[in-house]
């Protein structure tokens, strides 16, 4: 009869427990949909730019060209986002090392996400303003972090979804990085040959 009385709480108990290893344990690569497909279409505003004159607020836009170019990193992030915070330290040693980062500022209000950079640092070349989540859902992002290595054409060659670190860098990204330079390197001997 006793024990009747603590079933409750052991169902709680073990709910939060799974709950807990649900938010904690790693993720994994995503097969993306677009995976091998261009990044879609869109046209939004440049988070990190803007100016007033004259009374009026200049807000620039960016495209998919801003993709395309040079082999990078598009990281899907939010200011309210504990996860990402987590990989935020990473991020800045990924570019300290040369790498473009691009970020996709998820649902977020623009004011908070400023902040955040402003205080913790800055690892985007460029960071898109997605408050409504439009290009972040043609992308088929469903949750934050997320990152996506994004090839010279501007083609999706990987996704990751949870937080980057270095393990992860390593095991799913730095064998990319390498396929897509030896590409990069056989066109050009192509093109002078």
């Amino acid at each position: 009869m006793k024990i009747v009385r603590f079933l409750p709480l052991l169902g709680v108990v073990l709910a939060g427990i799974v709950l807990v290893y649900a938010l904690e344990k790693p993720t994994s690569v995503e097969i993306s949909p677009l995976a091998g497909q261009p990044v879609p279409a869109f046209s939004l505003i440049n988070l990190l730019e803007g100016e007033l004159s004259e009374g009026t607020f200049s807000v620039p836009t960016v495209d998919q060209s801003l993709l395309q170019g040079k082999m990078q990193l598009l990281n899907v992030w939010a200011s309210w986002c504990g996860v990402c915070k987590k990989e935020h330290s990473f991020l800045l040693e990924l570019q300290q090392q040369g790498m473009s980062i691009v970020g996709l500022n998820y649902r977020d209000k623009r004011s908070s996400a400023v902040a955040t950079l402003t205080e913790e640092g800055n690892p985007y070349r460029a960071v898109i303003y997605d408050p409504l989540g439009e290009l972040a859902l043609d992308l088929g992002v469903y949750g934050t972090p997320e990152t996506m290595l994004i090839d010279p054409k501007g083609i999706i060659r990987q996704r990751y979804v949870g937080a980057m670190d270095e393990a992860i860098w390593q095991q799913q990204f730095a064998p990319v990085v390498e396929t897509i330079k030896l590409e990069l390197l056989e066109k050009n001997a192509q093109q002078q040959g």
